[in-house]
């Protein structure tokens, strides 16, 4: 059935207009002023934004970490994008050494197999090179995974050394692909670990401070310059401070083929979630960690003037209890990663639009359509336009809520964002238009979510 939504303020990365939109197989078919199709299904979006379905380039569904695994799987971690507004996800198949790629890649199809309610793509972890790993990279690009991860931090565990990154870039280069990078100084970090341990210090802040900002800056820079000697592309994953986009926007005004993402927990999240009693702070353990509350205002400057130009969720989650409390008495076994992938939209537009950091456009080209454009979905996604999937949200922008692991749709029992007062919310969310979320229900069903061929970098 062909849907009609009426009377709602469209909203892309360029434009904010009055119209409506007619869908039909999929597809945005027509965009109008009072479109009026026999037999259509009406939506009104009366005093509500309608914005292209958000883009999430930063999730670990599923993933193993620590002897555990996330808890939030390809089932109910794509349901909770969607109620937050999300329609498409990009995870990371992680890779292990000595073994082919392709069981990798397909340990991933195996994960999300009928389990999506919205459209997803791949990463490739590379953990190492050699000439097996370059034998099948050209395979991968053909099956629309045109990025390729590397890790600069955990020790004997991810991380890759600079040798590996460097060859990565070349690589990429010639194949077309976006190298994405954990930007932390693996090697420093171990050696603060080891002593913080030594010396007695297991709580959960030590995290922190085992991971200053110094060894982010460094490794962002490091990795923007290997990328300028390659000639290649990077994207640099979950910045946290204001040391990596210092860095960042040195490379960019070198000439360098650099882009920056950031996460919502870094933009209203400081050190001092850490430092709760009760072992409370192990909910907020991730990599890179919270920082000292400055740090916020350099990343909202940076998405404002562009030195950042990209918002992930990180989405990687743990429960409290069972998961995060392994690493009661030593910190280091405590899970990294939080729950982020419901409430990344609604805290962009909350704390960035309403609050004037970033314009209403700049917002969906951070929380979408620059993730499109970069990892080769543009324009089938990422924007409301003719020909373009119908990945629609529509949004209610003055309604006010309380972020909650009460309401939330996630499979984790907490949020790391408890009790925070936000303004916005979508109501009605469609991926490829059919409803996945309606008047804030979920209606969609299992395994409509489809794998998604990523075109190159810079093809588009």
């Amino acid at each position: 059935m062909k849907k009609v939504i009426k009377n709602g303020t469209i909203v892309t990365a360029t434009d904010t207009y009055k119209g409506d939109i007619l869908i039909e197989n999929g597809k945005i078919l027509m965009i109008g002023r009072q479109i009026e199709v026999d037999g259509a299904e009406e939506i009104d979006a009366s005093g509500k934004y309608v914005f292209p379905g958000g883009v999430d380039p930063h999730t670990h569904l599923e993933m193993p970490f620590g002897g555990t695994v996330s808890r939030d799987d390809f089932e109910t971690g794509t349901i909770a994008a969607a109620f937050g507004g999300t329609t498409t996800v990009i995870d990371f198949c992680l890779t292990n050494k000595g073994e082919p790629i392709a069981n990798a890649i397909q340990t991933w199809h195996d994960k999300s197999k009928d389990k999506a309610v919205i459209d997803y793509g791949f990463h490739l972890m590379i953990g190492e090179i050699n000439e097996d790993v370059l034998n099948e990279l050209p395979t991968v690009i053909e099956e629309g995974i045109t990025s390729f991860k590397v890790f600069m931090a955990y020790k004997n565990v991810l991380q890759a050394d600079d040798e590996t990154l460097f060859r990565t870039l070349v690589t990429a280069k010639e194949l077309g692909a976006l190298v994405m990078v954990h930007a932390e100084n693996g090697d420093v970090i171990d050696y603060l670990t080891k002593k913080a341990l030594a010396e007695g210090h297991t709580d959960p802040v030590y995290h922190a401070l085992t991971r200053p900002p110094e060894v982010e800056g460094e490794a962002t820079g490091r990795a923007a310059q290997l990328t300028g000697l390659a000639n290649s592309q990077l994207y640099v994953v979950h910045v946290s401070c204001a040391d990596a986009v210092e860095k960042i926007a040195e490379a960019r005004n070198k000439g360098i083929d650099i882009w920056g993402e950031t996460c919502p927990q870094y933009l209203v999240l400081d050190i001092s979630d850490l430092e709760k009693p009760d072992f409370e702070g192990a909910k907020y353990v991730w990599s890179p960690p919270l920082r000292e509350k400055h740090h916020q205002e350099a990343l909202w400057g940076a998405l404002k003037n562009g030195q950042l130009q990209t918002l992930g969720s990180d989405q990687c989650s743990f429960d409290f209890k069972g998961q995060k409390d392994l690493g009661k008495g030593n910190f280091t076994k405590i899970p990294n990663g939080g729950p982020m992938i419901e409430d990344r939209v609604s805290i962009l537009f909350s704390e960035g639009v309403k609050k004037g950091r970033i314009t209403l456009n700049q917002f969906v080209d951070i929380m979408s359509t620059k993730n499109a454009k970069l990892f080769g979905l543009f324009p089938q996604k990422g924007t409301i336009a003719v020909g373009s999937d119908a990945d629609i949200v529509i949004f209610d922008p003055h309604v006010k809520r309380i972020i909650s692991a009460e309401t939330h749709h996630m499979a984790v029992d907490y949020n790391a964002f408890e009790g925070m007062e936000i303004t916005g919310e979508p109501v009605t969310v469609m991926s490829k238009g059919e409803f996945v979320i309606k008047n804030k229900q979920f209606v969609g069903k299992l395994g409509t979510g489809k794998y998604l061929k990523r075109a190159k970098y810079g093809e588009l």
